[in-house]
This record gives C-alpha cells, structure tokens and sequence, in this order.
C-alpha cells in the first residue's frame, strides 16, 4: 500500500473532518472535467466495465471534483477512502454509488459509497472502501494515491434508501456478502441518523426496526465490524446483526463472539423477518443475490419490497 495519508480505524469522525478541511478546495473546469469524463467514456470498451454494466442506469449530470484527504487499511484485501467534495451540487442518497474518474487512468470505476448522507451535509466528505483487484480504478487506489490526490465523481444508481418524513414506517432487512456491506452500511447509517432525528426532535421518517445479515469469508473480512457494532450498541432496540464467516481458521475474539455464526446466512433466518412492513436490501455476489431474491420471491414478498444491487 502506497497511500501517504493513514487514518487509523476508529479515529474520531471529528478529526477526519479537520484533516479534509486542512486540504484546500478542489474545483476543476467545467471543461477539464468534461474532458475527463468523454475521455474515459470512450478508453472504457471492456465489456465487464463498469460505465458499460451500468450504461442504462440513471445517473446525476453533476460530475464533482474530489479530494482524497484520508485513507486506512479497512482489511487485508480492502483500502477505504475518505473523499472531499467541496461542490454544494453534490449529493447522493443511500446506497448509490459514483462513477470515479482518475485522471491518467483510462477506465472508469464504479464504487459504492458506504458513509451517510449526512456526513456529506455536515462535513462535505464521501467514505468509499475498495478491494484489491487487477483493475486500473482498483489498482491505482490501492497503489498510487496519495494525500490530496485529486479525482472526479458523479453519483448514479437505483438502489437507495431515502424515505420521506410522511412516508409509513418500515422495517429494514439488509443482506451482504463481502463487499457487498458498502451500500448497505450506507443505508445502515442513515437509518440511524433518521432515528436520532426521531427519537431527539419528534419529527422526521419514524424507522422501523433493521436486521443486517453479513457474510464474509473470515472475520478479518467483515468490514466496518465496529462501526455495525457501536451502531447496535447504541439503538439495541432498533438494530440488531447476525456476522456470519464462511471459512474462518482463527479463534474469534469475545466481543465478536456473541453476533457471529459460522456458515453461509440460510433462507430460514431470512424467512423468519418477512412481514408486509419489511423492505430488503441485498447486495453481494450474483448467485448470492439472485438466491435471496427468488426466495423471497417464493414467499410471496411483493417485487418492490425487494431491492438488490449486482456489483461482481
């Protein structure tokens, strides 16, 4: 890993924000970041990439220029990137991703982002967490980026959360695989932002409860543990998880004990949350999503009770 800038896991959100702050606004032309983009569009002709997989998906016009001002090792295969975003035009709603432009990188990449929408209100910062892979986005972020190195984004994506103050209240199943938790910890988050703004002011969405179901090959994979855990230990009325390791080979730390099962996540466990106020989110592998949403299609879910996101 060659990235200058280190944010040891568990920093105080505080301190990201003066270290993003300290960095000084980024704004590109409207003709360099046009530039940017057509570049891109027109070098990306691999058929798995990922402005081809999404070519039909709807997208914001906005295309921001970004600052990276923080990075950590989230796991041994996964970097997380703390962005600046100093454009007011930019914003997202939970669960979307953004198309990520490098400049000197011909391919376009495609990350979900994993923080809150209200981190950006507040602090004008995106979270991304990125695995290892033989891809160019991939590759330079794991490789080459570097304090106040600066990219371009643009948000896309049909797969979010963001429910009205007047909509009904609804519980929330959250189902991932691997990398797969990135837009669900998004929506994880804003479900817990909507709840303080709930239970502080009297006013807002009113969340139901909210169920995560996340599977990973082994602990050490399981990312964001402690933010999913601090989140449940704060709202245990509201938010609860079930960790689950497919192919873990080290003894399990005690405070992780007590959420984890080892094996794959079952129908049954999925099975036993359908109700008519329940909304599920999956995100994962293919064959893992397809899986999930069959079944509760089976199970007589409704089709628009069930949102899943292919990423692979």
């Amino acid at each position: 890993m060659a990235c200058a800038a280190v944010i040891v896991p568990g920093l105080l959100r505080s301190s990201v924000g003066t270290i993003c702050a300290q960095a000084a606004s980024l704004r590109l032309t409207s003709g360099a970041l046009r530039h940017l983009t057509l570049t891109s569009i027109m070098k990306s002709k691999r058929k798995t990439d990922h402005l081809e997989r999404t070519a039909t998906v709807i997208r914001r016009e906005v295309v921001s220029a970004a600052k990276v001002c923080g990075a950590a090792a989230e796991s041994p295969s996964v970097k997380r990137l703390h962005l600046l975003v100093a454009d007011k035009d930019f914003s997202f709603k939970a669960g979307q991703w953004v198309d990520f432009f490098i400049p000197g990188v011909s391919v376009v990449g495609g990350f979900s982002i994993c923080s809150s929408p209200r981190l950006l209100k507040q602090e004008r910062m995106i979270e991304l967490a990125v695995k290892y892979a033989n891809h160019p986005p991939a590759l330079w972020i794991h490789n080459q980026c570097t304090l106040d190195s600066e990219v371009a984004v643009r948000v896309g994506g049909e797969f979010f959360f963001d429910p009205q103050p007047t909509d009904a209240s609804r519980n929330l199943v959250l189902i991932a695989g691997g990398v797969g938790i990135n837009p669900l910890l998004s929506i994880l988050r804003h479900a817990a932002d909507l709840h303080r703004d709930w239970a502080n002011k009297g006013s807002g969405y009113e969340v139901g409860t909210i169920k995560l179901f996340y599977s990973a090959k082994n602990t050490s994979e399981l990312l964001f543990k402690q933010n999913i855990l601090d989140l449940v230990n704060e709202f245990p009325e509201k938010i609860a998880c079930s960790l689950h390791v497919t192919k873990q080979t080290t003894q399990i730390s005690a405070e992780l004990q007590p959420y984890i099962t080892e094996g794959r996540i079952t129908e049954k466990e999925i099975r036993d949350h359908i109700s008519k106020e329940t909304l599920f989110y999956i995100c994962g592998p293919p064959p893992m999503t397809d899986f999930f949403s069959k079944q509760l299609e089976n199970s007589h879910v409704p089709k628009e009770h069930i949102c899943f996101e292919k990423w692979w």
